[in-house]
C-alpha cells in the first residue's frame, strides 16, 4: 500500500514529516534522505501497533464470547437441576 506523507521544513535544522493516513505517524531527520527513511520505518511500526492492537482487540471480544458462552452452560446446567 502507498501512503503520502507530508515533509515540512523543520524550524530548528532538517524536516519532520506527517502520514495523513496514519494519525499520529510521525518522524524526523536532518536530509530528506533520512526523513524519508524514517518515515518508513515510522509506517512500517505503526502498522504493526494496529495489528497488535486489533489482535488484543479480538483476543478480549474471544475471551468475552468465551465467558459468556461458560456462562451460558453454567446457567443452563444449574436450571436444569432446578427442574
Amino acid at each position: 500500500m502507498e501512503y503520502t506523507v507530508l515533509v515540512h521544513q523543520a524550524e530548528e535544522d532538517g524536516f519532520w514529516s506527517e502520514v495523513p493516513l496514519l494519525p499520529g505517524c510521525y518522524s524526523q531527520g536532518e536530509t530528506i534522505e533520512e526523513i524519508l527513511s524514517n518515515t518508513k520505518e515510522a509506517i512500517e511500526a505503526h502498522l504493526m501497533a494496529l495489528k497488535e492492537e486489533k489482535l488484543q482487540e479480538d483476543l478480549h471480544d474471544l475471551s468475552v464470547i468465551a465467558t459468556r458462552k461458560e456462562e451460558e452452560c453454567i446457567s443452563l446446567e444449574e436450571l436444569k437441576k432446578r427442574l
